[in-house]
Formats: structure tokens, sequence, C-alpha cells
């Protein structure tokens, strides 16, 4: 008879950053085999299952994410981050993306876990992330040498208030594919099922698609209940997907359509974009056209759209609004708002509310402007510690 091996435990740290949750790891109590490694995450997770009834998983793509954090070796930087998504449907951690929201609970991990030295009010933890190649500065605040959690910030898509974290992308552009319009084109168009879709492919934080919803019948306002139940629903879907899927070709992520689907569900994302207009929350709360820049939906692994907006797609989104001939330039942009095309800040109505982002920007000779770095106010909260026990 087989011995009996009980489950082994590795100690984690649950974790709320934004809008999403995560659990958190240092790298050292992890496998450093990359097969090993994914195999303990996706145990930790409950994973591959659509209810992660045997994990920690929550069930939809939110709440099914890892970061994995290191002290790091590079001049400037004080830690290394690692992001994964959990499928939940499929054995895979997808490691191309970074998740903009999980970003800002990086720094309070890494100052409550002494990885970096406390130092109020404000801690700067300068944050490698090894997805994208790209350094993010969150600036957290401290008391008594930990990252405080309590405070009067508030972000539509989290009940209450929290400390607010203030989070720079540094240089987003090129995150993937090292250019900002990887197809050398403000905007493209491409042809599906005898019908031609225009789009701009923008590649900041995370490439994204932004396409216009009302070229597959719907407002763009619609919250994900609403999309989810409409009778076509699964005819709109198809049709993003061979569009998403084009874009990972491009990019190199995928050798055809099926090789995206199955091998390249992260990147790209693809959004609607739309123009400013009424509509009501999936909280109940009226949220008016005068109060936004754009409205956005952004689609998730299996595309499934999201509750609220990711943080990378909302960096993404202010690089477009600051990139002349885009779609989401001639909505940010147009009808003579944000003159010389010079979108500092601008205001994203997501399905549970509204999102601030913000940007530094350099003016240049020719008029435009480069994003210097893209900024996001989130809040986080360490919600558990201890250790989750994986299967061997």
């Amino acid at each position: 008879m087989d011995s009996y091996q009980p489950n082994r435990k590795i100690p984690c740290v649950y974790m709320r950053g934004g809008t999403s949750k995560a659990l958190f790891f240092h790298d050292k109590d992890l496998p450093q085999d990359t097969e090993a490694r994914d195999r303990v995450i996706l145990s930790a997770f409950g994973s591959p299952d659509h209810r992660q009834i045997d994990g920690m998983g929550g069930a939809n793509t939110s709440t099914s994410k890892v970061a994995i954090i290191k002290k790091s070796s590079r001049p400037g930087i004080d830690v290394d981050y690692d992001f994964g998504q959990v499928d939940i449907f499929a054995p895979v951690v997808g490691k191309t993306m970074n998740c903009g929201n999980i970003s800002s609970a990086v720094g309070s991990f890494a100052i409550d876990e002494g990885l970096v030295e406390a130092e109020e009010p404000i801690t700067e933890v300068h944050i490698f992330n090894t997805n994208t190649q790209k350094e993010i500065v969150a600036q957290v605040p401290v008391r008594d040498g930990r990252a405080m959690t309590e405070g009067d910030f508030a972000i539509d898509g989290v009940p209450g208030t929290g400390a607010r974290v203030l989070l720079k992308f540094v240089a987003p552009q090129g995150a993937a594919s090292g250019r900002l319009l990887p197809t050398g084109h403000a905007k493209d168009a491409i042809e599906v099922e005898g019908r031609v879709y225009e789009y701009s492919l923008v590649d900041a934080a995370n490439p994204v698609m932004f396409v216009h919803p009302e070229d597959f019948g719907v407002t763009g306002t619609e919250t994900p209940a609403r999309f989810n139940a409409l009778p076509n629903c699964e005819d709109i879907c198809r049709r993003l997907e061979v569009i998403r899927g084009t874009g990972a070709i491009l990019l190199g992520l995928a050798k055809d359509l099926e090789d995206a689907r199955v091998n390249s569900q992260t990147l790209p994302k693809i959004a609607f974009a739309a123009r400013p207009a009424d509509y009501t929350a999936g909280s109940g709360k009226a949220i008016a056209a005068d109060q936004l820049d754009l409205v956005g939906r952004l689609f998730s692994v299996n595309m499934k759209m999201i509750d609220a907006y990711m943080g990378t797609g909302a960096i993404c989104t202010i690089t477009a609004a600051n990139t002349p001939g885009t779609i989401v330039n001639e909505i940010v942009c147009g009808a003579g708002r944000h003159p010389d095309n010079h979108a500092s800040h601008i205001r994203i109505g997501h399905p549970w509310g509204i999102m601030d982002v913000y940007a530094d920007l350099q003016d240049n000779e020719d008029g435009t402007h480069t994003v210097l770095s893209g900024n996001l106010e989130r809040t986080a909260r360490r919600i558990m510690e201890g250790c989750v026990y994986v299967r061997d």
C-alpha cells in the first residue's frame, strides 16, 4: 500500500491590488524549474476548473492572478516582479503580460516583507516587471514601518476607501513588440466574414487593439451581464477573437488564429472604445457623459468582458489618446476637447464606474507629445498571509 503523502505547504500572501486579487510568493519559495513552478501555481489556484473549487482562485480572471517577487540586483531597482495570469479552463500560467492593478500591491508587499526599507510618510519602490521588461515606480504611504492600508481614497470597483498608492509606468511604449504602433499605422482595417472592421493596435504597458463597438451592433456602454445576455453575444465574441488573434500574429505571439486562441489568450487585449455617453454602471451608479473622455470595455482571457478596467489597459489608453490618428485619440481629442492632442488626464467610463489615468508628457517640436510615464492612483490591501497547500 502506498504511504500517505501530505500536501506540501508554501508561504504566500493573498492581496488585493486595485480591482484584482493575487497570490503573492517570494521567488525563493517556489521551484526554480519553470514547469514545476507552473504546476505548483496551478494547484494553488485549483486550475484548471471553472469553479477553481480546490484552490484559492475566485473563478474569474480578475481573481486568478499570481505575483512572484524577489529583491533585485539591477541598478536603481528594488524588486523584480513576475506576473502570471492563471487560466481557469486550461493548465496554463500566462506570462507574456503584466497587470497594472496587481502592480499596485507590489510596493506594499515589498515593504511589509522587508525587501525595501520603509520610510515615512512615503516610500518610493522601484519595481522591474520581468514580463514587459519595464520599470514601475510605486509611491506607497507608510506608517510605523508598514505600508498603510486605511485611508480616504476611493476607486470605483472596490468597496470603501483605502490609502492612495501612486503608480508610474515608466516609458510604457513597446512593452511587447518594442514599438508603440506595431503595424506602423495609427489605424488599420481587417475584413471578417465579409465586413471591414477598423482597429488601432497600440503597444504601451500591454498591447491593446481598440475597436468601435457600433461596428458590432452594440453601444459600448453595456455591462458584462448585459453583454453576455445579448442573443448575438457569441457571434460578436467570435469576430472579436478573429481580430484579436490577428493582432497576436502581427505581434509575433502566434503563427495562426488557432495558435492565438490556444496559446496567446493573454495578449493582445481587445477593447471597445466609444464616445462619452450616459449609462448606468454595474454598481447602480449613474454615469454622465460629461464626466468622461471616453467609454471603454476591455476583454480578457476567453473573450470575457472585464467588470472594471485593467491598469495596464488604462496606461495603453492614455498613450493611445496622445498618439495622433488612433481611434482613442480621435475620441478623446476630437470635438475641440484636449486641444493640441495634449491629454495629460483622461477619465475612462468602465462597467463599474470611472477610472482616472494620468500621463507625464514631453512636448515635441512637431506638436506631438511623448508619454514619459503613465500614472494610476490605486489602493491595495493585504488580506491574508500564511501558507497555501498544494498537491504533490
